[in-house]
């Protein structure tokens, strides 16, 4: 199965989104912060990786900005507990804008089980039907 990074603060959403795919099955690793998730992502092969967008320190954008610079196909899953709302003096849709700026998917917490496997299970199928080996392009 793969082997995937998962960087947010909360540890309640981490021990979830750990659980989860680990049930299923993959190897998973696990970053409080943008900083730290980027020392184990330069330090180790990730088949896809799940980025909170808000975050202290570093935030999931930027975070996602370094991690795109270092490997540009690699699949990213953003998360974000912020409500999307319809209001126009509301602050942006950063879901929307991360898919925009790289992302594969997104979702919305609190998410699904089913949903979570599912986006997984997409963006993994669809970097192995793009043929590219990640971990060689990688070094």
């Amino acid at each position: 199965m793969a082997n995937i990074l998962i960087v947010d603060d909360d540890p309640a959403v981490q021990l979830t989104i750990r659980l989860l795919l680990e049930r299923a099955g993959h190897r998973v690793t696990v970053a409080g912060d943008g900083r730290k998730g980027l020392a184990l992502f330069d330090d180790n092969q990730f088949d896809l990786l799940f980025l909170d967008i808000y975050m202290p320190g570093m935030d999931g954008l930027e975070t996602m900005r370094h991690v795109r610079a270092l490997q540009p196909t690699i699949p990213i899953i953003v998360i974000s507990g912020r409500s999307i709302t319809p209001d126009a003096y509301a602050e942006p849709d950063f879901l929307k804008m991360a898919t925009k700026l790289g992302a594969v998917a997104s979702l919305q917490k609190p998410f699904r089980a089913d949903a979570l496997l599912a986006a997984v299970d997409n963006c993994l199928k669809a970097g192995e039907s793009e043929g590219s080996d990640v971990s060689a392009s990688r070094r």
